[in-house]
């Protein structure tokens, strides 16, 4: 999965049209509406005003796609006469490029142990963490094993692997009948401890918004989007776009062992409604009458159960003595 998401993402700008009829292989919220990145802003802009420590902050975003989300957000924080320093966590030469385009004065990073560590962090990861690989253990007549790619005649294949992998499971996972699914993402949780680390020590917060659950829980997650459809994940690696759903709690327990405040997740939907989506919509309608159809099915993408608004969740990790974040009321 590491393998071939990296030569996807460095080969292609894999974002196509809201609706699907342009190029591309998906959509993310910031490229459906740029009423996202402004909410996004608003919640960066109101937690730095009301933190004592806020006012020289860094904005910072984990594989920002095209730049869409933080040139939104960054004009919502204007608004209140904040400007920080923008840095972007982004390794594919493509995507790079479009970044650059849209944010001239961007500071890029292959990877936040580079980040600035001299101010606090406000650090937004947008659909990030469901791209980086996942390992999963199998329930067998044998016990777990972990699950491995193998080759069956001329195609790939998952199978499992002959080493006992026990140990890996949670216990309370364990008693399973054959052929569960049980994944781990421990990329995830190491980043997630260092980004815990910088937060506590330098003040800020982590804003995360992806596809996921609480876990620990039974399931096969991994999935892969080409065109605009669901493939087979196993076809043509590289080629197509692979991601598995988020374990929130995961991610959430090295924040907890920092003393960082916890907050969700949530639905995106309603993540969105509590922050003023509906107050931007409208306003967005009256200024744009011509738009109105457009603008109104905008808001229903990002906000309804059957559409984004219930499979994204939204959650923040924040430092200890910033105050508490909106949008989770």
């Amino acid at each position: 999965m590491a393998q071939a998401n990296t030569h996807y993402y460095a080969t292609r700008d894999p974002l196509g049209a809201p609706n699907g009829t342009r190029g591309g292989d998906f959509v993310t919220a910031p490229e459906v509406s740029q009423m996202f990145g402004e909410m996004i802003g608003l919640w960066c802009a109101d937690l730095a005003m009301r933190a004592e420590d806020g006012g020289d902050f860094a904005y910072v975003e984990l594989g920002p796609g095209r730049g869409t989300l933080a040139a939104d957000a960054l004009r919502s924080m204007a608004r209140f006469g904040l400007a920080p320093d923008v840095h972007l966590v982004e390794t594919s030469p493509v995507l790079r490029r479009a970044q650059a385009e849209r944010l001239p004065a961007a500071q890029f990073h292959d990877s936040i142990a580079t980040l600035p560590d001299d101010r606090p962090l406000i650090i937004i990861a947008n659909e990030f963490f469901d791209a980086l690989p996942v390992a999963q253990f199998i329930s067998t007549a044998k016990g777990w094993r972990e699950r491995v790619v193998g080759r069956h005649e001329d195609r790939l294949i998952a199978m499992p692997g002959a080493d006992p992998a026990d140990d890996a499971v949670p216990e309370a996972l364990r008693r399973q009948p054959p052929g569960m699914i049980v994944e781990h993402c421990p990329d995830a949780v190491a980043i997630a401890a260092d980004l815990s680390a910088r937060i506590a020590a330098q003040g800020g917060a982590v804003l995360i918004v992806d596809y996921g659950y609480q876990g620990p829980k039974v399931g096969d997650t991994l999935q892969s989007v080409r065109r605009h459809k669901i493939a087979d994940p196993f076809n043509d690696p590289g080629e197509q776009d692979l991601s598995a759903h988020v374990d929130f709690t995961a991610i959430a327990a090295p924040a907890n062992d920092r003393g960082l405040r916890i907050t969700g997740p949530i639905e995106q939907g309603k993540f969105l409604h509590t922050l003023g989506l509906g107050h931007r919509a409208e306003a967005l309608r009256r200024k744009n009458p011509e738009r109105e159809t457009e603008i109104i099915s905008q808001y229903h993408r990002l906000t309804d159960a059957y559409e984004m608004g219930s499979l994204f969740k939204a959650m923040a990790m924040t430092a200890p003595h910033w105050p508490a974040p909106e949008g989770f009321a």
